[in-house]
């Protein structure tokens, strides 16, 4: 198994802890910080959609609440469906924190491994701000 099917295999492990009770599309998320620390995440659904947490969001969350500004990569995976993309907002959330390296479930547990800038091309970030 390579490393990156590995992760995405990882991140489905973490997938049957997440919240779905609405869509039943289960999603885990591993956030890998510069230094190789990993923070782990599945979505919470919620009543309020709005209210929903993608699996990325948590896992960056998490890796944001013990100090982590920069991460590498993140790989993710579900466990009710083929493909599993990032949402844009997550992308979003993904250039602040200097994402290099996007690892998603390809079919049913394959990997695929892009760059953000070929899933978020010409993504703000804080250097656009005045």
């Amino acid at each position: 198994m390579t490393d990156a099917t590995d992760l995405v295999q990882r991140a489905r492990a973490v997938a049957e802890n997440a919240y779905a009770p609405y869509s039943e599309f289960r999603v885990g998320a591993i956030a890998i910080a510069e230094g190789g620390a990993e923070f782990l995440g599945v979505n919470v659904e919620n009543a309020a959609y709005g209210s929903t947490i993608c699996a990325e969001a948590a896992a960056i969350a998490s890796a944001a609440s013990t100090g982590v500004r920069k991460i590498e990569t993140v790989a993710v995976g579900c466990l009710d469906g083929g493909d599993c993309y990032p949402c844009g907002n997550c992308r979003q959330l993904m250039r602040e924190f200097g994402v290099e390296s996007v690892i998603v479930q390809h079919g049913d547990g394959g990997a695929l491994e892009h760059t953000l800038d070929d899933l978020l091309p010409h993504g703000f970030g804080p250097e656009h701000l005045p």
